[in-house]
């Protein structure tokens, strides 16, 4: 049974994959710091789902705590890491700037030291669509440069590609990056838009539409990540040879280092969105239409090519498919008729 470490496995994504990964038969060690930058009890309850089963172990980490780190990599043999564990948000990181440093910077160096040092076979781990800030040519690629961040929460995420590449060369390490882009559904975050507009219309309360609706989001299932997270996991990343530090390509290197979207690769309409939840909800929302927020990018919309090819896997489950399933989690967990 091969042993894998999940970092964040009490979050959003960590859970569904921790779940998905123990059903395939890995033993998965979870780690988490459970902060309190949203509802703890939210993540003790995912939690208390995986523990439930055989293969699946807990310990109260956080990755600022090197010597805590050091000793989880010593203790254990981890065939491989998936690194999901952030400080999330970016409006948050406006008001809190030096949370992204500490968890998102001196925290994944902490990860790449274990990785580094206890040999792991394959270290996968979160980027951003947010990645792409001042970006406007669609879809967004891998293969694009992405030097122009909007937030300091991207900054911070395309630091860790950059500090993923430079452990990839030094050390032989084979790291892949993936760009999630705008990730919904059963169990989801509450500071995200799903989960507030469905909060609030459902309490009769007016929800913001930022830039008066007329953003665009490549909003992907949860459980499409997962596939996406799970294909990638065994499929570990290997130099390109074709690399030219003449042309250098961004989604690849002659280091063992892969980038890859995950995306619906169908972006929506803000306003559609909110339609989509208004029809599963069977009430309409108040809006209150606002500017754009610092920080905000106007669209998201992800080139999947190199997911099909490598692993030949791509999202595909509808809107209202998977805003349905969502509000029937929210009704069943917050016992809503």
């Amino acid at each position: 049974m091969q042993q894998i470490l999940i970092t964040g496995a009490a979050g959003f994504i960590g859970f569904h994959l921790s779940r998905r990964l123990c059903r395939e038969g890995y033993q998965v060690v979870g780690i988490d710091n459970l902060n309190d930058y949203y509802a703890v009890s939210l993540k003790k309850d995912r939690l208390a789902i995986l523990q439930q089963g055989d293969n699946f172990s807990f310990q109260q980490v956080d990755l600022q705590d090197r010597e805590g780190v050091d000793r989880l990599f010593k203790n254990n043999s981890f065939d491989y890491v998936v690194n999901l564990a952030a400080q999330a948000g970016v409006r948050y990181s406006l008001e809190n700037p030096h949370a992204y440093t500490a968890s998102n910077v001196t925290g994944f160096l902490n990860v790449l030291e274990g990785c580094r040092h206890a040999s792991v076979k394959h270290l996968v781990y979160a980027s951003s669509s947010s990645v792409y800030g001042a970006n406007t040519k669609m879809p967004f690629s891998v293969h694009h440069n992405v030097d122009h961040p909007v937030s300091l929460y991207a900054a911070s995420k395309k630091a860790n590609e950059l500090m993923a590449h430079s452990y990839s060369h030094l050390y032989d390490i084979p790291t892949t990056g993936l760009r999630f882009f705008t990730v919904y559904g059963p169990y989801g975050r509450p500071d995200m838009a799903l989960f507030l507009f469905t909060k609030a219309i459902l309490e009769n309360r007016p929800i913001d539409v930022y830039n008066n609706g007329e953003m665009r989001r490549d909003f992907t299932y949860i459980d499409d990540i997962v596939e996406g997270i799970a294909r990638l996991i065994p499929n570990v990343a290997k130099p390109n040879p074709d690399w030219s530090g003449q042309q250098p390509d961004a989604g690849t290197s002659y280091a063992p280092y892969r980038i890859y979207n995950i995306g619906n690769n169908q972006p929506v309409k803000l306003l559609d969105f909110i339609e989509t939840i208004e029809d599963c909800l069977g009430k309409k929302a108040q809006k209150n239409l606002m500017p754009l927020q610092d920080g905000d990018v106007l669209a998201t919309y992800a080139d999947v090519d190199d997911l099909m090819r490598d692993v030949d896997f791509s999202p595909n489950t509808s809107l209202s498919e998977g805003v349905q399933q969502f509000v029937d989690w929210y009704r069943e967990y917050y016992r809503i008729e």
